[in-house]
C-alpha cells in the first residue's frame, strides 16, 4: 500500500480522526510526516544606516524639497526673546474696528487726556525720555496734547457718583495727582488682608517669598554662569562647571516652584541660557535644553530646542551623554503634551532624536523603561485625526509618523518589548496608520519592518490575527506597492508567519478580495524581472571557493528573497481543504511553479526550489478532476529530478517527498524505473537521517506496486537496506519503523504466479528479518529503551498504531509454511 494512500485512509489531515476526542501523540508525528507542510524562512535582514538622518536615503522624502532639513545650525540669536511676563496661553482675537481718537474742533475747545499705554518695566530704569518716546511709537504721533483733566466728567457724574469720587480724592495724600501714571513695581506699603488659617500664605507673602529666593538664590547663579560662559579660550573644566551651575539652577527652581511658566522673571533666565548656546557644547547644550524645557518654552523656542537636541543626537558618540542625563524624560513630556497642530515641526525633531537613541542598545532599553511605548501609543491617537486626506496638518503627521515607526521598529528588537506592544495594542494602531497612510512608502515600510520583526513570536501573531481587516490592508498594499522590494518581501513575510499554524488565518486570507490575482501578479513581476536582467548579467568573476554555494547572478538575485517569501505564503495557504484545490486547479499558479523549477539551479537559489518543491508536494495532495498538478505529473516529475541528484540535503528530502506523492502514478514511476533514479533513491536508505530515509521508503513503497520492479529494487540491495533501517531507527522511531515494514510488505507481495511470491528475499536475508521483527514486537522488548513516563506512553502509541498491525503482518508472510 502506498505511503500517501495509507495516510489518506483515516480522512482529511484537517480534521481529527473519528476513532478519537484528541489527538494522541503519534497522530502528533504522522501530522508532522504529513505531505502538506508548512514551510519556515529567515526574516529578512534590515541593515542599519549609515547617517543618522530624518529620512534616509532609500526614503521616499529623499529628493523631496520640501522635507524638514536634517542638517541646520543653532545659534543664540535664532531664540525668539523672551517675554517679561509669563503668558496667559490665549491670543486674543484681533479687533474689528480700528480706534479713532479724539480730535478738537476748535482751538479753543480743551483737548482731553489720551490713555496711556502701560509702561515696561525695563524702561521705567531709563527715565522720562524713554516712557515718553515709548508713547509716542505706540500713538505713532509727533507730538502730544498737554495733560489736563476734561471738565465735563464731573458733570456727567450722579449725585452718589460724585460722593464716591470726593471720598476717593480725599483718601489720597495730598500733594499727588490723581492722573499720575505709576510705572514699575509698586512700593511696599500698608495692606488690608483678610484673616487666614493657619499654613496659608497672602499674595504679597509669595511674592516676597520668590523675590527673596531671586535675589539671593537664583540671581547669583545667573551672574556665574554669565562670567563662567564669558571667559574667552573656554579654560579646563569651565563646561563642566556651567553645566553643574545648570542643574543647581534647574533643583533651586524646582524647590522654590518656579518652573514652568509660573516664574514671573523666567525672561531673564532664559536669556541668559540663549546666551550659552553659542559655546557650541554638547553637553551643556543639553542641559541648557532639559532646563528651557523644565520652563515650558513654547512656538519658535520650543522648536529650536528640539532642534538642538536632535542635532546633539546624531553625534553617535554623544549617546552617553544622554545616558547621564534626564533629557529623555523632558522629550517624553514634550510628546505627551504638546499639540500636533501648534508643534508639529518641534514634535517631528523630538521624535526623530527617540528614533537615533533607538539605534543604541542601552538607550532602548531606557526609553522602554521609561514608557516611551506608552506615549508613542498616544501620540499615534493624536495623529489619527489629522491623518484625513486633505487635513491641513496631514503633511507634518506623516513626517513624524515616519520617524515614529523607525523608533517602534527599533523597539521590537527588544525582547522586553513584545509584552508592551501587545498591553497597548500598538500592533491594531499601526494597522489604522496603514489604512490612512497607504500611499506613503516610509511609513508603511518601516510598519511592515514592525510587523515582520513581532509575526515571529506566537503572541503577537495572534494579537495581529486578531486585527479586523488586516489581510485585506497587506494585500491591497502589496498591489499597490509591488514595485517596492523592502516592502513587499516584509508583507509577504509576516503574511507566511500569519498562516504558518493557523487554519482559520489561511481560510481568511484566501478569501481576500483580489488575494491569489495579487499573489500570482507579484510572482509572475518578480520571476520575470530576475529572468530578463539575468540574460543582460555579465558572469561574476569571482573565483569561487571550495565548499561554498555560488551566489546567484545580479538578475536572478534581485527579487530572489520576494520569490522565497511569495511561494512560502502559497504553500501555506494551499493546506486549508478550500484553498488548496482551488491553487492545485489554478494553471497560472502550477505553471509559474513549474517556470521556477526550470529556471533556477539549485548551486543558486537553493531555499527558492526547496520552498517551490514543498508547494508542488502540498499541490499534488489534491488529485481532483481539475487538479493541474495531477495532468502535470510526469514534467513535473523530470523538473524535480535536479533536485533530487543535488549536493543539498533539503532539496534531496524535498524532492523525495514531491516522489512519495507522483510515484501513485504509473508514468512517473516508469520514468524512475527507465531512468534508473529508484539506484539514488535506494542510497538514500543509507543516509542515517530519519526524514530522509522515511520519504524514501514512500517512493519505494510506490515503485514496489509494480512486480516486474520487485526484483530490480532486491538486486540493488533494497531489502538489506531496508532491514538496516528497521534495526538502526526502529527502537526510537515507530513510526519509521511501520513504513520500513509497509515497503518490505511490497517487495515481498506475490507475483503473477503462486510460486513466486518470496523469490526476492534470500533465506539469510529471511531470517535476519525474522529476528528483527520478533524482537520488536515483544512490547516489553520494544519499549525497554524509553526513559521517562511520558515518553514510554508516547512511544506505546506509536508503536501500537504504526507499527504492531503491519509488523505482525510482514512477520506471517516471512515465516516457513511449516
Amino acid at each position: 500500500m502506498a505511503s500517501m494512500e495509507r495516510k489518506r485512509e483515516n480522512g482529511s489531515p484537517f480534521t481529527l480522526r473519528h476513532s478519537a476526542l484528541r489527538k494522541t501523540s503519534a497522530e502528533i508525528v504522522n501530522e508532522a510526516r504529513q505531505s502538506l507542510r508548512t514551510l519556515c524562512t529567515q526574516r529578512p535582514c534590515t541593515p542599519r544606516g549609515g547617517h543618522r538622518q530624518l529620512f534616509g536615503e532609500s526614503s521616499a522624502r529623499a529628493t523631496a524639497d520640501s522635507r524638514p532639513p536634517s542638517s541646520f545650525s543653532i545659534h543664540a540669536q535664532n531664540f525668539d526673546a523672551p517675554d517679561s511676563r509669563p503668558g496667559s496661553g490665549t491670543r486674543l482675537s484681533p479687533l474689528d474696528h480700528k480706534p479713532k481718537f479724539p480730535v478738537p474742533h476748535n482751538a479753543e475747545e480743551p483737548v482731553r487726556t489720551l490713555p496711556k499705554p502701560p509702561s515696561d518695566p525695563l524702561e521705567v530704569k531709563r527715565g522720562l525720555s524713554g516712557t515718553r518716546a515709548r508713547l509716542l511709537r505706540a500713538g505713532s504721533l509727533t507730538a502730544l496734547p498737554p495733560l489736563q483733566q476734561p471738565t465735563d466728567v464731573k458733570d456727567r457724574l450722579s449725585p452718589e457718583q460724585r460722593q464716591q469720587s470726593a471720598e476717593g480724592e480725599g483718601s489720597r495724600p495730598p500733594g499727588k495727582d490723581h492722573t499720575e501714571v505709576h510705572s514699575g513695581p509698586p512700593k511696599p506699603g500698608p495692606r488690608i488682608t483678610a484673616k487666614l488659617g493657619h499654613g496659608e500664605r497672602t499674595a504679597s507673602q509669595e511674592e516676597d517669598a520668590e523675590s527673596l529666593a531671586w535675589n539671593n538664590k537664583i540671581v547669583p547663579l545667573l551672574q556665574e554662569l554669565e562670567s563662567v560662559g564669558a571667559v574667552p579660550g573656554r579654560p579646563e573644566g569651565s563646561v563642566d562647571r556651567l553645566c553643574d551651575l545648570c542643574d543647581s539652577l534647574h533643583s533651586v527652581l524646582a524647590e522654590q516652584g518656579m518652573l514652568g511658566r509660573h516664574c514671573k522673571r523666567r525672561a531673564g533666565i532664559l536669556r541668559t541660557l540663549f546666551r550659552l548656546i553659542d559655546l557650541n557644547s554638547a553637553q551643556l547644550n543639553l542641559h541648557i535644553a532639559k532646563l528651557c524645557l523644565a520652563l515650558c518654552v513654547s512656538g519658535n523656542n520650543l522648536l529650536n530646542i528640539c532642534k538642538l537636541i536632535f542635532k546633539i543626537s546624531r553625534t553617535e558618540s554623544n549617546d552617553i551623554l544622554f545616558q547621564n542625563n534626564s533629557i529623555i524624560d523632558s522629550l517624553l513630556t514634550v510628546l505627551n503634551s504638546e499639540d500636533v497642530c501648534a508643534s508639529g515641526e518641534a514634535l517631528l525633531y523630538c521624535v526623530g532624536t527617540l528614533k537615533f537613541l533607538s539605534g543604541n542598545s542601552a538607550l532602548l532599553r531606557l526609553l522602554l523603561a521609561k514608557n516611551c511605548m506608552g506615549v508613542s501609543q498616544q501620540l499615534i491617537q493624536k495623529l489619527h485625526p489629522l491623518s484625513e486626506p486633505g487635513h491641513t496638518h496631514f503633511t507634518i503627521a506623516g513626517h513624524i509618523l515616519v520617524q515614529l515607526t523607525a523608533t517602534l521598529r527599533n523597539l521590537a528588537d527588544q525582547p522586553e518589548s513584545r509584552p508592551l506592544f501587545l498591553s497597548h495594542a500598538v500592533l491594531s494602531e499601526l494597522c489604522l496608520v496603514l489604512r490612512h497612510h497607504q500611499g506613503d512608502q516610509d511609513v508603511c515600510t518601516n510598519i511592515a519592518r514592525i510587523y515582520s520583526k513581532l509575526s515571529s513570536y506566537s503572541e503577537c501573531r495572534l494579537a495581529l490575527a486578531q486585527t479586523p481587516g488586516c489581510y485585506q490592508l497587506f494585500i491591497e498594499l502589496l498591489s499597490k506597492h509591488r514595485q517596492k522590494q523592502d516592502l513587499v518581501v516584509r508583507l509577504l513575510f509576516t503574511l507566511g508567519n500569519l498562516t504558518s499554524k493557523n487554519d482559520k488565518a489561511r481560510e481568511l486570507l484566501f478569501r481576500c478580495e483580489g488575494c491569489v490575482d495579487t499573489l500570482l501578479q507579484l510572482y509572475r513581476s518578480y520571476q520575470r524581472r530576475g529572468r530578463s536582467r539575468a540574460t543582460r548579467a555579465p558572469p561574476d568573476p569571482a573565483p569561487r571557493s571550495p565548499g561554498k554555494p555560488r551566489s546567484p547572478p545580479v538578475g536572478l538575485r534581485e527579487g530572489e528573497d520576494v520569490l522565497v517569501k511569495l511561494v512560502r505564503v502559497l504553500a501555506n495557504v494551499c493546506i486549508h481543504p478550500d484553498a488548496g484545490p482551488a491553487l492545485a486547479a489554478d494553471t497560472a499558479c502550477v505553471r509559474l511553479l513549474m517556470e521556477t523549477l526550470e529556471l533556477r539551479s539549485v548551486a543558486e537559489s537553493e531555499e527558492l526550489l526547496v520552498n517551490v518543491a514543498a508547494t508542488i508536494n502540498n499541490l499534488s495532495f489534491y488529485q481532483g478532476v481539475n487538479s493541474v498538478v495531477r495532468h502535470k505529473q510526469l514534467p513535473i516529475a523530470k523538473l524535480t529530478l535536479k533536485l533530487l541528484l543535488s549536493s543539498s540535503m533539503d532539496a534531496v528530502l524535498e524532492a523525495t517527498r514531491v516522489y512519495g506523492n507522483l510515484t501513485q502514478s504509473k508514468d512517473v514511476r516508469d520514468f524512475i524505473m527507465q531512468h534508473k533514479v529508484y539506484q539514488f533513491v535506494v542510497t538514500l536508505l543509507d543516509s542515517k537521517n530519519c526524514e530522509v530515509c522515511f520519504s524514501a521508503c514512500g517512493v519505494l513503497t510506490n515503485l514496489a506496486l509494480d512486480p516486474p520492479s520487485r526484483g530490480t529494487l532486491s538486486l540493488e540491495g533494497a531489502a538489506i537496506k531496508l532491514a538496516d533501517c528497521l534495526r538502526d531507527f526502529g527502537p526510537g522511531d515507530w513510526q519509521l519503523a511501520g513504513q520500513v515494514c509497509q515497503t518490505l510488505w511490497n517487495l515481498t507481495e506475490q507475483g503473477s504466479s503462486e510460486g513466486d511470491s518470496l523469490v526476492t528475499l534470500d533465506p539469510q536475508e529471511r531470517e535476519s528479518l525474522l529476528e528483527i521483527l520478533t524482537t520488536y514486537l515483544d512490547e516489553e522488548e520494544a519499549l525497554q529503551w524509553t526513559a521517562s513516563d511520558d515518553m514510554r506512553d508516547f512511544h506505546r502509541a506509536c508503536w501500537e498504531l504504526e507499527f504492531l498491525p503491519v509488523a505482525e503482518k510482514l512477520k506471517n508472510r516471512l515465516q516457513p509454511l511449516n
